[in-house]
Order: C-alpha cells, then sequence, then structure tokens
C-alpha cells in the first residue's frame, strides 16, 4: 500500500477530509490536478460566508433563531420529492443540527472568525413553509475564503511535516482501481510542471503514469460548472431552456471529470438536474479565468427588469429568490435581465461574490472595513461601476435607455427599452417611498428589511425616488446567467461511504464536497439556503475523513 487513503481533490472538502483522516493515525495521499498555488480550489475564491444557526452573533443583533425555524426552512427549500431523496434528507436534518450545534465552536477553536454583522441572504419566496430563510443567517468569515482554507491547509501543512499526510499535485486520477468488490486506489496521468497564478488554467501537458494502493478512496474533486457544456446537458427542465450565453462563475478546473469517473466504479449518482446559478452575473473587467463572471449581492432595493424592460413580479426581487427569478427569467427567451438603480442604492447594497472583490475582509483590514460606512460606494464596486461592460450611468432617464439600448446590440443582444414605459414605472413606484407603507411589495420589502438592525446599517438604502436628482446618477447593470454549484452528486450515507444502485456501501469508496452534491447525494434539495456551499464541504469532508479512518 501506498498509503491507508487516497483523497483525490485538495479543495476544502478534500482539505478537512484528510486532516480528518490524519488526526485518526491514517496516512494519507493527497492528490490534485492542478498546481500547488490552487491548494484550497474554488473555497479560496469564495465570500466565505457560512450558514450557522442561533449564534452568538445573531443574537447580539436581536435575530431569534432556533433549529426548528432552520430545518423548517431548509425542508420548505429543498422540497425533497424523489425516492433518491432518502439520504439527501437525512443530510439536511444532520446539516442543520451541525449548523445549530458544535460547526461554530469547532471552526472556533482553530482560529476561524466571522464578521460581526450577520447577512440576510436569500430571503424567500414569501410563504412562511416555502423556499428562503426566515431570520438573517449568512456568517461572513473575517478573512473571507482565505480565512475558511487557512486552518484546514495549516492542519494539512502539520500532518505533511510530521509524515502523515503526502501532497501530491499535478496528478490528474482517471481510474478509480476496484478490486474484488472494493476500492483499491486510483491510476491517473502526471501532468506538466505549470506556474500559472491562482485560478487560470492550467496545462494538459502529460508527462507520465501513476497508480496509487490504498484501503480507502474518497473523492473529494468540486462540481461541474466550470465546464458550461456540461451544466447545459444537466440542464433541469424546470427551469426551461439552458441560457446559450453564461459567464463562469468558478474556474476551468471545476471541470466535473470525476463524477463520471466514480460512477464507473458501480457508485450511483443522483439528482444530476439539481444545480445552482445565479441571475445577477457580470462580466469582470479584469478576469482571472476565462469568460470570469462575478455575482452581485443585491439588497432589495434595485428595480429588476427583464430583457423586455419589463418589471419582474413578487416574490422575485433582488436577493430574494434565486432559481425563481431564473426559471422566470427563462420563459422571457432571453439570456439577460436588467438592474435599474441610483448611486444611493449601489453605495449602501451592491456587494461583489469572491474574496478577491473584498479586500478588507480578506485582508483583515479593519480601516479599509470602516470605509465601507462612508458616503461612496466600496473601491471594486466603483472599479466596476467605471470599467465595467455591464454598467451605464446617466444623469437622466433619456441618456440611461440610450445606453441601456447600446448594451442590448451587445451579445447576448435583446430588444431596446422603451422610455415612456419604463419611466411610467419608476414614476408610479416612486410614488409608493412617499409613505412607509403601500400595496408595492417591493416598497413593502425594503421597509421591512430596515427593520432589521444590520440591514439598516450597511445593507439596505434608506427608501428614497430614483427620479429625484438628488439621489443619481442613475445606473443600470446587465445582467448575466452565472454558473456556480452542483446540487446533486454521488450518493453518500452519513459516513460518506459511496451507495451502489443496490442501495449498499461499495466498500472503500467515499466522496464529500460538491461532487456529492455536498452530502448524500444532494442535502439542499432543489434550493441552497446560501452559506452552505462550504459549510457542505466543511461537513461531508469531516464526515468522510472520520469514516473512512474509522472503517479501516
Amino acid at each position: 500500500m501506498d498509503a491507508d487513503i487516497v483523497v483525490v481533490g485538495a479543495g476544502l472538502a478534500g482539505l478537512v477530509a484528510a486532516a480528518e483522516a490524519a488526526d485518526n493515525g491514517r496516512r494519507v495521499l493527497l492528490l490534485d490536478q492542478e498546481p500547488e498555488q490552487s491548494l484550497g480550489g474554488q473555497a479560496f475564491w469564495s465570500l466565505g460566508g457560512l450558514f450557522l444557526v442561533d449564534s452568538p452573533e445573531q443574537r447580539r443583533m436581536g435575530i431569534k433563531d432556533s433549529k426548528e425555524l432552520a430545518l423548517q426552512d431548509w425542508l420548505g427549500s429543498a422540497q425533497f420529492d424523489r425516492d433518491e431523496d432518502l439520504w439527501p434528507r437525512r443530510w439536511a436534518e444532520a446539516y442543520v443540527d451541525f449548523a445549530a450545534g458544535e460547526k461554530r465552536s469547532w471552526l472556533r477553536e482553530m482560529g476561524h472568525r466571522v464578521f460581526p454583522v450577520v447577512g440576510w441572504a436569500e430571503r424567500g419566496d414569501g410563504r412562511a413553509d416555502g423556499h428562503g430563510n426566515s431570520v438573517p443567517r449568512f456568517h461572513i468569515t473575517w478573512g473571507t475564503g482565505p480565512g475558511v482554507v487557512e486552518p484546514f491547509e495549516r492542519r494539512v501543512r502539520e500532518h505533511e511535516a510530521a509524515g502523515r499526510i503526502e501532497l501530491r499535485f499535478r496528478h490528474r486520477v482517471d481510474e478509480i482501481i476496484v478490486e474484488g468488490g472494493a476500492a483499491a486506489g486510483v491510476r491517473g496521468r502526471v501532468l506538466a510542471p505549470d506556474e500559472m497564478p491562482r485560478g487560470q488554467a492550467s496545462n494538459r501537458t502529460e508527462t507520465g503514469d501513476f497508480e496509487l494502493r490504498a484501503q480507502a478512496v474518497i473523492v473529494t474533486s468540486g462540481g461541474i460548472g466550470g465546464d458550461l457544456d456540461l451544466v447545459r446537458k444537466n440542464w433541469p427542465k424546470s427551469l426551461g431552456k439552458p441560457p446559450e450565453d453564461m459567464v463562469a462563475g468558478v474556474p476551468a478546473h471545476v471541470d466535473g471529470r470525476m463524477v463520471g469517473i466514480t460512477e464507473a466504479t458501480g457508485a450511483r449518482v443522483i439528482n444530476r438536474d439539481r444545480m445552482w446559478h445565479y441571475v445577477e452575473g457580470l462580466r469582470n473587467w479584469d478576469p482571472i479565468w476565462d469568460n470570469h463572471g462575478i455575482r452581485i449581492l443585491p439588497g432589495p432595493s434595485s428595480i429588476w427588469l427583464d430583457a423586455t424592460g419589463n418589471r419582474l413580479p413578487a416574490p422575485y426581487f433582488p436577493g430574494f429568490d434565486t432559481l425563481g427569478t431564473l426559471r422566470h427569467l427563462r420563459q422571457t427567451g432571453y439570456d439577460y435581465s436588467w438592474f435599474v438603480l441610483t448611486q444611493k442604492v449601489i453605495e449602501k447594497e451592491f456587494a461583489l461574490s469572491g474574496s478577491e472583490q473584498n479586500p478588507d475582509l480578506t485582508g483583515k483590514d479593519v480601516k479599509l472595513l470602516l470605509s465601507r460606512v462612508k458616503k461612496g460606494a466600496p473601491g471594486p464596486i466603483e472599479a466596476f461601476k467605471e470599467h465595467g461592460a455591464d454598467f451605464v450611468v446617466a444623469d437622466t432617464l433619456t441618456e440611461l435607455v440610450a445606453g441601456m439600448n447600446r448594451l442590448a446590440k451587445v451579445a447576448p443582444t435583446g430588444p431596446e427599452i422603451d422610455e415612456t414605459a419604463l419611466r411610467h414605472l419608476l414614476v408610479a413606484r416612486d410614488r409608493e417611498v412617499a409613505n412607509p407603507y403601500g400595496k408595492d411589495a417591493q416598497v413593502t420589502a425594503m421597509y421591512g428589511a430596515r427593520h432589521y438592525r444590520g440591514d439598516k446599517l450597511i445593507r439596505v438604502a434608506k427608501p428614497h425616488a430614483f427620479l429625484d436628482p438628488d439621489n443619481g446618477p442613475l445606473i443600470a447593470v446587465k445582467l448575466h446567467v452565472l454558473s456556480r454549484k452542483t446540487l446533486g452528486g454521488l450518493e453518500t450515507d452519513l459516513s460518506g461511504r459511496c451507495l451502489t444502485g443496490a442501495g449498499i456501501p461499495l466498500p472503500g469508496l467515499y466522496a464529500a464536497g460538491e461532487v456529492s452534491g455536498f452530502g448524500g447525494g444532494g442535502m439542499m434539495g432543489y434550493n441552497a439556503l446560501e452559506g452552505t456551499f462550504l459549510g457542505g464541504c466543511l461537513f461531508s469532508g469531516r464526515a468522510a475523513g472520520r469514516g473512512a479512518a474509522g472503517d479501516l
């Protein structure tokens, strides 16, 4: 044996699984097709948001949360409705227990810290027992994605120094060896070294073969979001026709290769058509990877229009119901939509996904962080406003519409916006903000959001008239569909063991992270509550690492 356990994929789930297995006395080989500078994988680029329930941070913000409420929200969002949802539902219940229990203290013991203001992501579809978070639960890591990766990279490096973990980069697994009905190792190709910066596509030049033997294999290779053709192939019928034009929210190495390779062993893949893509994507003006998309994390005030200029109906407001909005927009026949807003809204409400777009939080720079509460949008937002190809900034509505119609001629193309119709819509909306009540559901939602201290402080602009020049300039943003999370995958039990079509474990084979739908083959069901990508990697990676170590 070359090791007790081989872990395939050195992203967050792989780091956690390797560290946990080594903690339990096992010798681990951690493989990745990418160079060492990409250690941590997709998680490194994330905002670092974590789903926590009834945390001290919530209580300090006056938020009343509970495990029962969180599970109600989770199940109302997941909408489990298939025979194969047995293990996903068990994983969901176990994960909510974890998020309401030891998750925060376990991370805190490793030095992990969170930003004190809790965010309210994915506010839902308007039903008490339907999709969405009833209360704010989005805890941003102090240090963003790199701050989540760091404790586990540190643990892995300590085990590496002690000889319990060996890291092998540029090792692309092409086959999982199965002998006597059990996983017995991996085979693949060694790729040539590559000094490309983190996130950029590395070469696929093959320089040799490898075969590594072990008593267990843990697959932690990520999802399919970097292969847009594969995304379209698995696109759910419920969301309509897949977009011809999308931007990539993840690097190219998130290629889904290991899903099929693991399935070839007899492991079962379920819920292939469950996925999580965003509708607030921007083309990055300073891209790291090809077709690099950045997501706007919006507050609730921007007016959302489809490509034809029609306002989106309730509950499809910014930040409320991601897949519901995507489903609605796919019915229009166009691959983009619009935000219309003001300078006051962008200053208070726009944030961007990605560790590199939040230098204050990522760099743990308190002075820079305090600048967010001053007048003016944060630096990365202003940079997009100035350089981004999807932004129109104008002093008058006539100029704004002219700019929108110029962008409508740029791929993905669509119809012109009618200025008279948009003016009528905005005038009617502006009349509704004269009172803290009214019949406009979005205005009511804005006032409701400001009852939460965190939103009022740093997230939701005071309701104001968009056509009042004192609140300008006016801004329009062309929004693209952005690929991101794979919600289905390898079916696993609560120890991370891969299950066959007969529903029994395939000995020696485990999976964790996005390749397993973050646990069980789809513990989020049809909808994510946000803060669940990283948390799912942590929870499933821990389960698989401990499970494999305990089974040997």
